[in-house]
């Protein structure tokens, strides 16, 4: 199973796979097959089995934000 996203720094699209045995709700880190820069990536899957997934640059998840 995969998904296509966008990088969210450099704006290519980039197919990743998903692993539905993960668990409905996963959170991990993936760099970008491209520029190497690193995503946080967030995977749902409804009952149906349809994943929802979306990235976010890791600099927006720091964790020493103020």
């Amino acid at each position: 199973m995969s998904g296509v996203v966008s990088c969210p720094y450099c704006g290519e699209s980039v197919e990743i796979t998903l692993d539905p045995g993960g668990g409905a709700n996963q959170q991990y880190i993936e760099d970008c097959q491209v520029c190497c820069r690193p995503w946080v990536v967030s995977v749902s899957y409804d009952e149906d089995g349809t994943a929802q997934v979306f990235v976010d640059a890791s600099d927006d998840h720091d964790e020493n934000d103020d």
